[in-house]
């Protein structure tokens, strides 16, 4: 969700701030994750500080001649390509971006961008005119990596249209096909596979309602973000592995109307199911939040607007609570969603931004961010100005002849709260490896995990960190159960020296991976039976689950074929 509404009266800041330390050029690529930490390859924390350059995902607003700049969001007219680069060289550009803070960028694509073949002219670096998008594009991904930065490719848009209303783009495959959008990933992450400071494929931007329908998470149909997310990461860990593949939320449901269900879900969903990739250490889960949306609005005024507070009403504990059930909970420890919680997207305006809610939500929010040392991007990067009026919601803005207007520069009241953040104490240094939970999907866990738990109805698992593994033996049968341990039920088990890796279709899926001999029987089918680790992994379902230092041995089951005991050994 992006900025549509007209700001006020311009206001200056009195002093000038201290601006942002400097990146070490020390971090090396690619990165992974342990626990709620984004870490680089030597698994030292590599905290994401990132800003949205826009632009390659559209810009135009869906109506009037394309070519007109009146027609393009807040008049500044992209040209499908990262924005700006019209009026200041990529040198510095980037280089504005260093001096600021970032050390990481998100890089909105759209589908129509990658395909377009038609050449873009009037840059003001002489060697890219001329190009079709993508080249600039990937002129644009080399520019940043080659100073350090790390870039997050991200799929904004389908068509290049400004992003996020009833446009064509609300769900991954309104415009297109499921698999034509899966495809399209696999040919962006095999196109920047070998450049290690290409760090990550954000899958969708911002996926909502169209004019008839909801997006949905678990629902297994086409409307499904979960599948199509878990479908698109697949294809992506088999292209580029080295990917962090990030997954957003959804962003909004119903109709924005009073007396009808309306509502931004975004993390919540993935508290009951979240993802599980084959390899777990890249997955990251990400939110975007503005003051003039809320946890019920839609940021609209006038039609569609109503009577539910925006984020900037909420007073700072309602805030917090509701920034910690809608995402930050992601970052709790040993769970099966725990991940790192980037913000993708935050922002406000500017020197014209009048508004004392819109001011003190920004503040707040940049204070939680703080408080909970979390990745983030701010929303945008670059921006248009002339005579330092203008948008106003980019840190840095540049004029028809190329002068720069900073976040810096001692007007700007954003200034100070930017600059606490970047600069803010952070957890830094190595990062451990820690236990990893993950909900079985499959028929098999990742190949470092072990099956630990099974509900008793549903299909659903819990996998934990276990030795590596790669051979298995499918079970289908008794001829491994060496005595009775549930009387009169049918009894699979794994053979001496294996560990359930596995369950579905009443197949045990075992690996040589097992020690130990002390075994016990563990019955769930008229309650749940575990530890309190790992989270609820299968809600609503009654769950059996080993404790952290046994294996599944064995499962049993009764007549209707729902599993109802395990057999737990170490």
């Amino acid at each position: 969700m992006k900025l549509t509404r007209v700001s006020a009266t311009l206001l200056l800041a009195a002093s000038l701030v201290a601006p942002a330390q400097a990146e070490p050029a020390s971090w090396t690529g690619p990165l992974s994750t342990r626990g709620r930490w984004i870490v680089d390859a030597n698994g030292d924390r590599f905290k994401l500080k990132s800003g949205n350059w826009h632009g390659a995902s559209g810009t135009w607003n869906g109506s009037g001649d394309i070519n007109d700049p009146a027609n393009h969001h807040a008049g500044e007219k992209a040209d499908q390509v990262p924005l700006g680069l019209d009026r200041a060289t990529m040198a510095e550009i980037i280089s504005g971006f260093k001096e600021i803070g970032v050390n990481s960028v998100r890089l909105p694509f759209s589908n129509q961008m990658i395909k377009d073949t038609n050449p873009v002219n009037g840059l003001r670096d002489a060697q890219l005119n001329g190009k079709r998008p993508l080249e600039i594009y990937d002129a644009v991904v080399a520019g940043l990596t080659s100073n350090n930065l790390a870039v997050i490719l991200n799929n904004h848009t389908t068509t290049s249209r400004w992003c996020c209303g009833v446009d064509g783009n609300e769900r991954w495959n309104t415009s297109q096909s499921t698999d034509q959008w899966v495809n399209d990933w696999a040919f962006m992450a095999d196109r920047y596979k070998a450049n290690k400071r290409v760090v990550g494929a954000d899958l969708y931007n911002e996926v909502r309602r169209n004019i008839w329908d909801d997006p949905n998470w678990g629902w297994g149909n086409d409307h499904d973000w979960h599948k199509a997310s878990q479908q698109a990461a697949d294809r992506i860990q088999q292209t580029a592995p080295d990917l962090l593949v990030i997954v957003e939320g959804i962003n909004w449901t119903g109709i924005p109307v009073d007396g009808f269900a309306h509502g931004r879900p975004t993390l919540e969903p993935v508290r009951y199911l979240s993802h599980t990739l084959a390899n777990p250490g890249k997955l990251v889960y990400s939110a975007h939040f503005y003051g003039y949306t809320g946890p019920n609005h839609s940021g609209a005024t006038g039609t569609g607007e109503t009577s539910d507070p925006r984020y900037q009403d909420l007073s700072p504990q309602e805030l917090t609570d509701v920034l910690q059930r809608q995402a930050f909970y992601i970052t709790e420890a040993q769970k099966h969603f725990t991940a790192p919680l980037w913000i993708s997207e935050f922002g406000v305006g500017g020197r014209e931004e009048s508004n004392p809610k819109a001011r003190d939500w920004f503040e707040r929010f940049v204070n939680h961010l703080i408080a909970t040392d979390a990745d983030f991007a701010y929303w945008p990067l670059v921006g248009f100005h002339d005579n330092r009026r203008g948008n106003g919601w980019a840190l840095l803005h540049w004029d028809a002849n190329g002068n720069r207007m900073g976040v810096n520069d001692g007007d700007d009241w954003r200034a100070s709260a930017w600059n606490r953040l970047v600069n803010a104490p952070q957890r830094s240094g190595q990062i451990p490896r820690e236990t990893r939970w993950n909900m079985l999907l499959k028929e098999s866990c990742p190949q470092n995990e072990k099956l630990v738990g099974i509900s008793h109805t549903g299909g659903r698992g819990l996998c934990v960190s276990s030795p590596q593994w790669s051979t298995t033996t499918r079970v289908t049968n008794e001829q491994h159960v060496t005595n009775d341990w549930a009387v009169g039920y049918t009894k699979l088990q794994c053979p001496p020296g294996n560990a359930a890796v596995g369950y579905a279709n009443f197949t045990l899926v075992c690996a040589p991976i097992a020690q130990g001999s002390s075994s016990r029987v563990l019955w769930f089918d008229r309650g749940d039976n575990r530890p309190d680790v790992g989270g609820d992994w299968a809600n609503g379902h009654y769950k059996g689950q080993c404790a952290q230092d046994e294996h599944i041995a064995g499962v049993a089951y009764n007549w209707r074929r729902t599993p109802d005991a395990l057999l737990c050994r170490k």
